[in-house]
């Protein structure tokens, strides 16, 4: 029978070998480097070519194992690696235009997570009459997802022509988008997130447009988290157990964001660096339609597609690009020993 002890060990030597693999790959990519320098001054033209050709694939994977993999392997596992998402989008400045914006962002978190074969749920939508979404809330549970969005919380600004402008003049609007983790209930008394003693829970009738359901039955749902001031309402599903479950789902998510930021800052301590994006008062991105740009503030890239970013193909672009950035600060901090 395995110790406790073995079952760590294994564990170790699975979690490590990936590392152990690429430093194998890139020693052995230096050795082919050695022997092929030898051969780019070969008197043979033909050798020489080959010899050069080889020289210049394998150093591209040198660089590609030094500036990627190899950084990527040396940083400590997320803790949130494991975890899903909430998406929360809610409208900001602009009124209804910002209302029509929200829907152009949700749609495009729609066809990015189906085209990166992620499943998600819509938890509440609450429409305007004017055809907008007023805010929203989406359910991401595949593992990772949390660790792959959570670059996208921050207020959007879009700058266009809304469609009952008939001067063609420019406007602005924003959209609020919040990425929670998604934290199971076992997860959530693991991380002593909350007691039940401090979460006051309250029914009501759910509000809507009427209906026997909506006005006999006391299905709505409101939590509060008496020590963080934490609220969360819950009505659009059809039975109290259902709105309760999201409910506690929802407070769950927030109460660990808060966890997440907190750690994040007492690690950052007073340097800032890309968790700062987590601020929900910060202009993370712009989408300037009349340019067919989209900008991302925080590494300062734009695109020049802005179809392919509200498609969802082009989105992946920016959240790679942030993922590399944020390695690349933590490696910084181990290397200054914070």
């Amino acid at each position: 029978m395995s110790t406790p002890e073995d079952i760590a060990s294994l564990r170790i030597l699975k979690e490590t070998e990936p590392l152990r693999e690429a430093w194998e790959r890139y020693t052995k990519c230096n050795e082919t480097l050695d022997d092929t320098r030898a051969l780019l001054d070969d008197p043979d033209e033909t050798m020489r070519s080959m010899a050069s050709e080889e020289y210049n694939s394998v150093q591209e994977e040198v660089e590609e194992l030094v500036t990627d993999t190899l950084p990527a392997l040396l940083i400590p596992p997320s803790p949130t690696g494991n975890l899903g998402a909430l998406i929360e989008l809610k409208a900001g400045v602009g009124g209804a235009e910002s209302c029509l914006f929200v829907v152009d962002l949700l749609r495009m978190y729609q066809r990015f997570l189906e085209n990166s074969d992620y499943k998600y749920t819509m938890v509440s939508t609450n429409e305007i009459e004017q055809g907008g979404i007023r805010d929203a809330l989406m359910e991401v549970s595949a593992p990772g997802a949390y660790d792959l969005l959570r670059w996208e919380s921050g207020v959007h600004r879009v700058q266009r022509v809304p469609h009952t402008e008939a001067s063609g003049r420019v406007h602005t609007s924003t959209v609020a988008v919040i990425v929670l983790p998604l934290v199971t209930e076992q997860e959530a008394q693991s991380q002593q997130l909350y007691r039940m003693e401090d979460v006051r829970i309250e029914v009501m009738r759910a509000r809507g447009a009427g209906g026997q359901h909506v006005n006999k039955t006391e299905s709505a749902v409101r939590l509060t988290h008496v020590p963080s001031g934490i609220t969360v309402s819950m009505q659009d599903e059809r039975s109290q157990h259902q709105n309760r479950r999201r409910a506690f789902q929802v407070l769950q998510a927030r109460l660990m964001d808060q966890k997440v930021v907190r750690d994040m800052a007492d690690k950052r301590a007073a340097k800032n660096n890309l968790v700062s994006g987590v601020d929900r008062s910060d202009k993370i991105r712009t989408y300037n339609y009349a340019q067919e740009r989209v900008t991302d503030h925080r590494i300062g890239l734009s695109l020049m597609n802005l179809s392919s970013v509200l498609e969802g193909d082009g989105l992946g672009n920016f959240l790679t690009a942030l993922q590399k950035n944020y390695r690349e600060s933590l490696m910084e901090q181990m290397l200054q020993g914070n």
